[in-house]
């Protein structure tokens, strides 16, 4: 009998842990990426994004780009030191399901059009609000490659 109590208070602090901490009945993980510079995290940050998806499939990842990160995503961007496009790139990780978030006060800012940057580009009102809105109201993990 001794046995099967401690057996069930187990269960139930087990349980109780799960309670307490949704993100282990949740779903799967959901990650922000934060790119702010596509010369030094454009291309590490794709390849990231990749390696990650490859270990953890499930992943729903959004990648939100402002300042100079919104490189990342304009028609002809590349890593210019490997001299690698970065819209193949975006593309294959974007059919993954990936989200590719620019700040419009970005291009506004740098006397951006929408219209230069690929079909693979959704916009967002204020990239840093929308990583800090990720990141509170809905729990995402945050990285910075």
């Amino acid at each position: 009998m001794k046995r099967i109590l401690q057996a069930l208070s187990i269960i139930a602090i087990a349980l109780a842990s799960l309670a307490l901490n949704p993100s282990y009945a949740a779903g799967p993980t959901e990650v922000v990426y934060h790119i702010d510079d596509a010369e030094t995290q454009g291309l590490k940050g794709l390849r990231n994004i990749r390696n990650h998806l490859d270990v953890s499939p499930q992943t729903k990842i959004i990648v939100v780009t402002h300042a100079n990160g919104v490189d990342l995503m304009m028609e002809g961007g590349k890593d210019k030191k490997n001299n690698v496009e970065y819209a193949p790139l975006v593309s294959a990780l974007k059919s993954r399901g990936v989200r590719f978030e620019v700040c419009e006060i970005t291009l506004k800012n740098r006397n951006l059009k929408k219209d230069q940057f690929i079909l693979d580009t959704d916009f967002t009102l204020s990239g840093v609000v929308r990583i800090a809105d990720l990141q509170y109201q809905n729990q995402f993990a945050y990285i910075k490659p």
